[in-house]
């Protein structure tokens, strides 16, 4: 009798996919603004940056540095807020991710050095773990025909990016530098009460049985590396740039750090509103069409993007014919707006897959993909201003990138394409 109950439950929910309680709209929304506000803390670096390089007069690699320390937290301890989201509950977890990390981002206005300014990062970049809980705990308030949308909703919350790249630089330009992460504190805390009022107990909590370490056992599934592989291109792809366009905006087209902040978003903003469309067509394709596809058009407009400015001399039979070759900024910003989207499809993709093969463990999975995204978010602006600094050419970044995917395309070939028929179903 409880088998038949027990088998018979996916059924119910697939049948009727559209019955979602308001419990689950509220945990969805109140989770997607913690995951907005952390996402706006975790961002601010890529802004701050700007005038802090001139000040503390770094090279590119040392900006690259700064941009990207709070990254490395936020992607190192997905991991273990992963992991207790499946033991301890979503609510407890983002409560206390929330109010924890307003210290840190407060005591960021009384720093003065480079060192300082670094070890400050490295705590308040636990704010990037918020999304392995909140992942996983809206998941759980769905049914698995929606866990799609639900997580690709609650991923949009990356337009936190966008929003750090329009409100942090107006602050900064009205009070000053120093104003901005007090003000970002208070928002955090004010943001944890919000959660906490509209969130709810996580249904999941504590099911995954075993100790700690069991969970970890994972690991030993091939899957999950390559959902790593995934994340790490198109996450750590999105992080990176969002940290890296302003100042290149600046520096390539002469434009006021306000404005390139502006343009920038052009990348952002897409790359976060359509994340929850990702996830609706990787419900309704499949999350191997989405992910796969959406590579390539990242592929072609990596390569159109790391063209530098180059002068050809044409010799004619009338002498000679100069021809200059430039990315405008309005052809920069359609270009990365459609980079943003493909990337953003990606994204949510990816944790189509995590619901689809790791509905009971999604938590530590959530924790161990989003690890790969986040290092690559933090590794590639480093690498970004290693580059800058050895080439002098500013779209080396994008060079970088595109070798990156193209490579990565290459290995998903051999690794899940190449068995499976690119317009059909992947047999995992």
């Amino acid at each position: 009798m409880n088998l038949r109950s027990e088998s018979t439950r996916p059924v119910t929910n697939a049948a009727e996919p559209d019955k979602v309680g308001a419990k689950a709209w509220s945990v969805l929304f109140v989770s997607t603004l913690a995951f907005l506000v952390c996402f706006v803390v975790w961002m601010m670096f890529g802004v701050l940056g700007v005038q802090l390089r001139e000040e503390l007069q770094l090279n590119s690699t040392e900006f690259g540095l700064l941009t990207a320390t709070p990254v490395l937290t936020g992607a190192v301890m997905r991991l273990p807020f992963g992991a207790w989201t499946d033991r301890f509950g979503g609510r407890i977890v983002m409560t206390t991710l929330l109010v924890t990390c307003a210290v840190p981002v407060y005591i960021v206005s009384y720093a003065n050095e480079f060192w300082q300014f670094l070890l400050i990062g490295l705590f308040l970049g636990c704010v990037g773990a918020s999304f392995a809980v909140g992942t996983p705990y809206v998941a759980r308030f769905f049914p698995p025909s929606r866990r799609g949308f639900a997580m690709g909703f609650f991923g949009a919350g990356t337009v936190g990016a966008a929003v750090n790249l329009f409100v942090t630089p107006q602050l900064e330009k009205l009070y000053g530098w120093r104003f901005v992460p007090r003000v970002y504190a208070v928002a955090l805390i004010v943001t944890a009460v919000i959660f906490w009022l509209g969130s709810a107990r996580d249904p999941g909590a504590g099911k995954s049985g075993g100790s700690l370490l069991d969970s970890f056992k994972v690991l030993a599934d091939e899957r999950v590396w390559r959902l790593c592989q995934y994340y790490s291109i198109t996450f750590g792809g999105f992080t990176a740039l969002s940290l890296w366009i302003p100042q290149y905006l600046k520096a390539e087209y002469g434009m006021s750090l306000v404005m390139a902040s502006a343009f920038a978003a052009g990348f952002s903003l897409p790359g976060s509103i359509l994340r929850a469309v990702g996830g609706v067509l990787a419900d309704k394709l499949g999350a191997h069409k989405v992910t796969w596809w959406g590579l390539w058009v990242a592929w072609i407009c990596l390569f159109v993007l790391s063209y530098p400015p180059t002068d050809f001399v044409i010799h004619t039979i009338d002498g000679q014919a100069a021809l200059h070759i430039s990315m405008p900024v309005f052809g920069f910003v359609a270009i990365a707006f459609v980079l943003g989207a493909v990337f953003a499809f990606g994204m949510a993709s990816t944790f189509k897959y995590v619901a689809d093969d790791f509905p009971t463990n999604m938590g530590i999975v959530t924790g161990i993909v989003g690890l790969a995204g986040g290092l690559g978010g933090f590794l590639l602006p480093i690498l970004f201003g290693a580059l800058l600094d050895l080439l002098k050419i500013r779209s080396s970044c994008f060079m970088l990138l595109y070798g990156i995917v193209w490579v990565s395309l290459i290995l998903l070939y051999f690794s899940e394409v190449k068995r499976t028929p690119i317009l059909g179903e992947p047999s995992r």
